[in-house]
């Protein structure tokens, strides 16, 4: 097809279905007028909900690292009082800032991967894409996934799959990728995956695949997504209007226990959910990707 100059997914449909939408509302409680922040557009759904929650009279900030994302967002939300940036949620302050918004009243974070990304194999996010093993949000910021799987040695490689994926077959897993780096580079998500499943046992009674913690721990250091979570948390105060709300979603126990952290010893934010909220069952047999998902709130002090 001849390249027009468009972005060719623009005009694309989400696959991607918003985890916990009516907790979100129910713990954000945005109301008209209003005007609210969604960190992490991913398909807009959480964005889509926001706004109907603000209209008449409010506006809704959109977020996200990922170009992709925001190019489909402005087709979706085209005339309406959404503004989308490309843009780390860290940078919240600065870009509040530039569009003269002193404050905002609530704040979602969803840390989620969205289904577009794991749908476009071209991004190596799948266990079983054939495209380069990329994994970056930011196709333009930091280093491929595939790089650093080659270049680490086997002790820095194993620490990273343990510490950013709490993964117990880490040296395995190591010593395993560093065996295959003797004879070819590993190139794709495909190719990684086939190395951990011969050497680390595969689940019998549908438990997640062996590759996932791995994947995880590369898609984290890749993105830096801890370090941009900490110095969110550390931010978002400065912006958020008090007794403005800050929902987080997360979908493993790093980032919960940094935004449990931040609840609990910041004494900026005062903590709404004294445990995580998880799915409820309907939504779980609806979207069996939401099984890891946990919420928690706090208000602003």
């Amino acid at each position: 097809m001849e390249n027009d100059g468009r972005d060719p997914y623009a005009d694309e449909r989400t696959r991607h279905v918003p985890v916990m939408l009516r907790e979100v509302l129910s713990w954000l409680s945005p109301r008209p007028g209003q005007t609210v922040v969604d960190g992490t557009l991913g398909g807009g759904g959480h964005t889509e909900a926001l706004l109907h929650a603000v209209l008449p009279d409010g506006k809704v900030l959109a977020l996200d690292r990922d170009p992709i994302a925001v190019a489909r967002a402005k087709v979706r939300f085209a005339g309406l009082p959404v503004h989308l940036v490309q843009a780390n949620f860290r940078d919240l302050p600065e870009l509040l800032d530039e569009l003269g918004w002193e404050c905002v009243d609530g704040i979602v974070l969803d840390l989620g991967l969205s289904s577009d990304q794991l749908a476009d194999r071209d991004r190596g996010f799948s266990f079983s894409s054939d495209g380069p093993l990329d994994m970056r949000f930011d196709p333009q910021e930091g280093e491929p996934a595939w790089r650093l799987v080659n270049r680490l040695n086997e002790r820095a490689l194993a620490d990273l799959i343990h510490a950013f994926g709490e993964e117990r077959f880490a040296r395995r897993i190591a010593r395993a990728i560093a065996e295959e780096r003797r004879f070819r580079e590993i190139k794709t998500a495909r190719e990684l995956t086939e190395i951990i499943h011969r050497v680390v046992p595969r689940p019998r009674f549908g438990g997640i695949d062996s590759a996932t913690r791995t994947f995880q721990a590369l898609r984290i250091a890749v993105n830096k997504e801890l370090d941009s979570l900490e110095s969110a948390l550390k931010r978002i105060p400065e912006v958020l209007r008090p007794g403005g709300r800050l929902v987080v979603i997360s979908f493993h126990s790093l980032e919960d226990r940094i935004v449990k952290e931040a609840f609990r010893n910041d004494p900026r934010y005062s903590s709404l959910t004294k445990k995580p909220v998880t799915p409820a069952e309907e939504e779980l047999t609806a979207n069996p990707r939401s099984r890891s998902a946990k919420l928690r709130a706090a208000a602003r002090t």
